[in-house]
This record gives structure tokens, sequence and C-alpha cells, in this order.
């Protein structure tokens, strides 16, 4: 699996990270190609390589002819975004960055999603710059994201809504959670735009993970640095087994009904868990009961908190830090002849790959078709395995 690892030394903007992406390997080229599928017209980029304190970097503007930039809501950029014909997962994670954004500003201004109407990040250099970053990412078959704690600035900025304090309060909304320190240097340092990226796509917050590098790409920033060069780096490599943090939440139901447990679940996935299990138990005055548990990452935390309060009736919840070892993974697609099938892939020690089809992929051609479960994976065993069947397998990742 390929590991992105946003090394935020001074901090990260949109363009910033577009830039990084497109000198990490996915190109000017392949930047402009893959934003040609968005039905998106009145602008230009232009890529500039060029020094930066010694160092040499790669940087990029949106150049638009318009003086004036339509406000745009969630709702409007969504749907400039899902008529595109860009990738599914292009378009969901995109999305999913600017409903972010929608979701801070609608926090910072007390008001609903709905209402939020975008200023700068409605622009079009902003929505190139997301789209952009996302697309390029997928261009390198990044299967995970990491970034390191971010710098947050001090001193003021101007916007559509006047002058503020830096951090920009829908940036501080979107860090919630997430390490940051102080003290970087005057100016901005973390726009709300780098912040919905990060907060969006990293999976974890920290050093730099274990990983066999491949390419570093180099982002420049517009605005000078005192004693610092402006930039963002984008290291990449293909991930080994690797440890990572976790947390173990759990907590004992002997009054929850049974037939809640599914919807419990839902909500602890949907909170951001990456497994939940539950476990008969017996409990205080010999009263049969449950515990259940979830494991998620540290950032996850609140949230799984959160979902376990709303939506169980347990009063305490118990949690620890542990670490994992996960084997590298990559996710696919398998082309059956009755439909597609997502596969994810695990890379064994003695250098087996091995596969495991996506079950509601599973059951949702079994409902179609009328074929049974065996039938499915068996076909898709043929897929996966064309020597043995004598077949020829078809799929793509």
């Amino acid at each position: 699996m390929r590991i992105a690892y946003f090394d935020c030394f001074a901090g990260i903007s949109g363009n910033m990270a577009l830039a990084a992406v497109a000198d990490a390997g996915a190109g000017p080229p392949g930047i402009r190609a893959a934003l040609s599928g968005l039905k998106l017209s009145g602008y230009r980029l232009r890529f500039t390589r060029r020094p930066e304190q010694g160092l040499s970097g790669l940087h990029v503007a949106v150049e638009s002819a318009a003086r004036r930039h339509p406000h745009r809501n969630l709702a409007a950029i969504t749907r400039l975004i899902q008529a595109s014909r860009l990738p599914a997962e292009v378009k969901d994670q995109s999305v999913a960055v600017f409903s972010a954004l929608a979701k801070a500003e609608a926090t910072v201004h007390r008001q609903p999603v709905a209402k939020v109407h975008f200023h700068e990040v409605g622009a079009v250099d902003a929505i190139v710059d997301v789209v952009g970053t996302v697309a390029g990412l997928h261009h390198l078959q990044v299967g995970r994201v990491v970034c390191s704690p971010l710098p947050l600035g001090r001193g003021e900025v101007r916007c559509a809504h006047g002058l503020l304090p830096i951090p920009a309060p829908a940036t501080l909304a979107l860090l919630e959670g997430v390490p940051v320190f102080g003290g970087a240097g005057e100016g901005e340092m973390v726009t709300p735009t780098g912040a919905a990226l990060v907060r969006t796509l990293a999976s974890d917050f920290g050093p730099l993970p274990a990983m066999t590098l491949t390419k570093t790409g180099v982002g420049l920033g517009d605005r000078r640095l005192a004693g610092r060069p402006n930039l963002l780096r984008l290291i990449t490599g293909e991930a080994a087994a690797s440890e990572e943090m976790v947390v173990e939440l759990f907590a004992n139901l002997d009054d929850f009904p049974a037939e809640r447990f599914e919807y419990l679940m839902e909500q602890l996935f949907a909170a951001g868990a990456l497994d939940v299990a539950v476990l008969p138990a017996q409990m205080k005055k010999n009263r049969p009961g449950a515990m259940v548990q979830a494991l998620a990452r540290p950032l996850d935390r609140p949230a799984i908190l959160r979902a376990f309060f709303l939506h169980s009736t347990t009063l305490g919840v118990r949690w620890r830090e542990m670490y994992r070892t996960a084997l590298p993974r990559r996710k696919g697609t398998v082309i059956t002849r009755w439909g597609k099938v997502r596969v994810k892939w695990a890379l064994r020690p003695d250098g087996a790959e091995t596969a495991h089809p996506e079950s509601d992929d599973l059951y949702r051609l079994a409902r179609k078709t009328g074929r049974t479960l065996a039938e499915l994976s068996d076909e898709i065993r043929r897929q996966l395995h064309p020597r043995s069947s004598g077949k020829p397998g078809k799929s793509r990742s």
C-alpha cells in the first residue's frame, strides 16, 4: 500500500497541497487532465519551478480573468463535482472536504449548513485546489494519508467577513482533535482549505510512518517567511507491516434491548470505529448482558464516546491506548459477469497476496441475480486466480 505523508513544516494551504501532489509524481499534465473532467471554466493553471531559500519546489497559481466569483453553497459545489467525469472516489472525497468546510463555517457562524455560502473557498481556485489534490493522490494510488502536527501562526487575516484573528475561526473548528502547536511565525500558516484537506483525507496525525521511500514532492506557498522556506513536503512510500496507536473503548450493557444493537454498531462505525464487537457478559446481580467493544484511532475517540452515550444506555465508557500491527493493504474492484465487486488485498510476510471480497457487494449481487453466495465467491476466485481456472481474469485497482 502506498502512503502519502504531508510534512507541514511551514503549514498547509490548498495550492501548496496541489503543487506538492503534482511534484510527487502526478505531474502538471496529470493534474490538468484530471481537472478537465470538472465542468469548470474561466481559469488557467500555471506551474512554476523556483528556488526557495536554497531549496527547490513547485508553485501553482490558479489564474482567472473573472474579477468576481459566485458565492456557492455546499449544494452547488456538490452538484458541480458530482456532474464531473472524475472517478467516484475522487468525487466522494472532494465533496467530503467541502462538507467539512461547510460544517466548520456553520459552527462558527451559528447557522445551518444549508445556509452557508462560501466566499473564498467557493471561488474557482479553491475548487481547483481541492479537487486537483484529491485527484492527484488518486493518480498516485495512495491508500493511506498521514499528516504531521500542524503549526499555527499568529496575527490577523483579512477575508470576506473582515479582519479576523489567526488561526481563522473556521480553521480552528476544523482542527479540533488534531495535534497542533503555536509559535511557528507570523501570518496564516494553515488555511481553512488546507485544514479541511488534511482533516478529511488523513487517517492519522503524527510522525512519519514506517515505509520504503519512493518520492518526495515539494509545494511552495505564496508568502515569504522569515527564517524558513515556505514549503510543504509530500513524502510517498510503500508501507511495510506497521504499528499504529489505537484506542479501545468498551461499555457493559445489561438493560439494552437486543434489537437496538445493530443500530448502535452502525453509529459506532459511522463515528469512525475501525472494528466493533459485542460479547456476552455476566453482569452484577447475575444479570445477562453484553460488552460492546470499539476499536478506533485516537483522533476519533470523542466521536466514538458521543455515539456510545447517544445510542446506548451506558452511563460510562472505559478506554485505553494500545498498539496494533497491520499488514499493507490495497483496495480494488473485480469485474464479474454479474457486476462489480470491491476487493481488499493484503500482503503477507511471505510475499503472498490474499484477497477478501466486500460482503455487501456479494449480498447485493446475490439478491440481484438469484445466485448463491458460494457461486459468486467461486466466480471471484476465478477472476483473482485465473491461472488455476484456465480462464482470464479482469480486475482493476
